[in-house]
């Protein structure tokens, strides 16, 4: 890539950064939408492929979740399929650690996950869209039940190092203070006429009166500590039975001081359309979807992998490849189509004859650097201590969020926290230190809004995408040039060889997008061997 291209992939990976810190990685999502980053799905079911010319096969470099919806489908239209995997396991980034797996990062730290029996993290997607028809169709295909995914739990926290000394705010409280405030200052705004001309009389009566129901106004149209307030932020004795029922109600914060606290840019996360209830989760980890296609796709995956050249003829397209398990000899495979998976990021060092078009768009795109900290604990403090059962609460400290289990509400016993998810700059500062030091600072960190964490921790795991070895990086970020000019090349066959991914298409870090962009692919590639089969 290009020193221009590097300089504006840096201004543009700072810009989503800043907004990470501020607001949590889902603000940066709505950034990325606005930025041309993220789109909404246009998954419709695929009709089946008919007409493939017996005999003709398809090599599929990747069994992430692009590469195994290409497989299945290609497979059930009659296509000779065969699939080469870096990892030992099928899933890609769809992916869910548990206790006794080990995985080694760039640079050569191998870590050795000990949670215990049940309990997991997901190092890459975590949750699933209502709206992303794709993987959801494949998730009942492929019989993984789903669950609720709890996005927004009103008395998770919202967290400033800067604001209230330090302490975390129930997200309800800064939810109802902000909007009582606002509410009442439009409410002061309306009576004193200055709408005039603007709202029609009968408009600012219903105004008003949304006003008080909105912002939990009072009579006088206020928002002031009472019982109305308090249904909504939170009582500082809430109600109860017998002589000692009565509840006390809470003072609301001041809007100077919610509007200096910045946490009010939390509040928008469960409106922003990838994040609107309800979300889902496969029972058991996202990477259950991942193993469901490996279970599906038993024998025409081969594991271990590491896809080392690519080359293709007037015929067909041969792909040199290693066994990791046995490094040192090439051996080779070879289709009379290709559909490469590989993310662009290792894709752009591998040798591949294809042509200028389609190798500058490979070398336009940056990935995305981000770190994750999975961490295990003695008990569920988070309920039994502070009731909160999911959600996810957001912070300015670099571990940007914590997110609770939306399962096994009550269970006794251990659970895991996902304790840190950082972006950017932040997550290279934290590849720069050891595994387990990572892990000890997102304790650090975390203990600032849980002081439990240091005396129940007991176990973490820590995944930087930028230092995987299959993807390095979390996903493929594009600016609106890069795309503008790049996108459609890197879409296009080139010859006997096409691209799919996440990367190809406008639903960047979502599995919807892999979804959409293999069955694009292969449809595409159906039509042209059906074409070459009738000339």
């Amino acid at each position: 890539m290009g020193d221009d291209g590097c300089k504006f992939s840096m201004k543009r990976r700072d810009l989503l950064r800043m907004i990470g810190v501020t607001a949590g990685s889902a603000a940066m999502y709505q950034a990325m939408s606005s930025l041309g980053l993220a789109a909404e799905s246009t998954f419709k079911p695929p009709s089946p492929l008919q007409g493939a010319p017996k005999g003709t096969t398809v090599l599929i470099l990747g069994a992430g979740i692009a590469g195994m919806v290409a497989a299945y489908e290609l497979r059930q239209a009659g296509y000779q399929v065969q699939v080469l995997e870096y990892n030992h396991r099928p899933g890609g980034r769809n992916w869910s650690l548990r206790g006794g797996d080990r995985f080694t990062e760039l640079g050569g730290f191998t870590q050795h996950c000990q949670f215990a029996p049940g309990l997991y993290l997901n190092p890459g997607p975590w949750r699933l869209p209502h709206h992303h028809r794709g993987i959801l169709s494949y998730c009942k295909k492929l019989g993984v039940p789903l669950e609720a995914f709890v996005q927004v739990n009103h008395n998770a926290y919202v967290h400033s190092a800067k604001a209230f000394g330090g302490k975390p705010q129930r997200y309800r409280a800064i939810n109802a203070d902000y909007r009582g405030h606002v509410a009442e200052l439009l409410a002061k705004t309306t009576q004193q006429g200055k709408l005039e001309g603007q709202v029609t009389k009968e408009d600012q009566e219903r105004l008003l009166e949304s006003l008080r129901d909105w912002g939990a106004l009072d009579k006088n149209l206020a928002y002031a500590r009472g019982i109305t307030s308090s249904n909504r932020r939170g009582f500082d004795k809430d109600p109860g039975g017998g002589v000692s029922a009565r509840p006390l109600p809470s003072q609301p914060l001041g809007l100077h001081d919610v509007l200096g606290s910045g946490l009010w840019q939390a509040l928008s996360m469960g409106e922003i359309y990838e994040f609107q209830t309800t979300l889902l989760q496969p029972v058991g980890g996202m990477g259950r979807i991942g193993e469901a296609f490996g279970r599906e796709l038993q024998g025409l995956i081969r594991y271990d992998a590491k896809v080392t050249a690519i080359q293709q003829d007037a015929t067909g397209v041969t792909v040199g490849y290693e066994d990791t398990a046995t490094p040192g000899q090439t051996l080779h495979a070879r289709a009379d189509w290709c559909l490469c998976t590989i993310p662009l990021s290792i894709l752009g060092q591998l040798p591949l004859n294809v042509g200028q078009p389609m190798a500058d768009a490979i070398a336009a795109v940056p990935y995305a650097a981000s770190v994750k900290v999975g961490l295990q604990f003695k008990r569920r403090f988070w309920e039994e201590d502070e009731h909160i059962y999911g959600g996810i609460t957001y912070t300015d400290l670099p571990i940007s969020n914590i997110s609770y289990p939306s399962t096994d509400f009550h269970a006794a016993g251990k659970g895991v926290l996902l304790g840190a998810y950082m972006w950017g700059l932040d997550a290279y500062e934290f590849t720069a230190m050891t595994p387990d030091q990572r892990v000890r600072k997102a304790v650090e960190y975390g203990s600032q809004i849980h002081p439990q964490y240091t005396r129940e921790f007991e176990h973490g795991v820590t995944v930087g995408w930028h230092r995987s070895p299959f993807t390095m990086g979390c996903f493929g970020v594009w600016s609106e040039e890069a795309r503008a000019r790049h996108y459609d090349n890197l879409c296009q066959i080139d010859g006997r060889i096409a691209l799919a991914g996440e990367h190809a298409s406008y639903l960047p870090a979502w599995q919807e997008g892999a979804v959409t962009s293999a069955l694009d692919a292969i449809g595409r590639i159906h039509q042209r061997v059906v074409a070459g089969a009738s000339a």
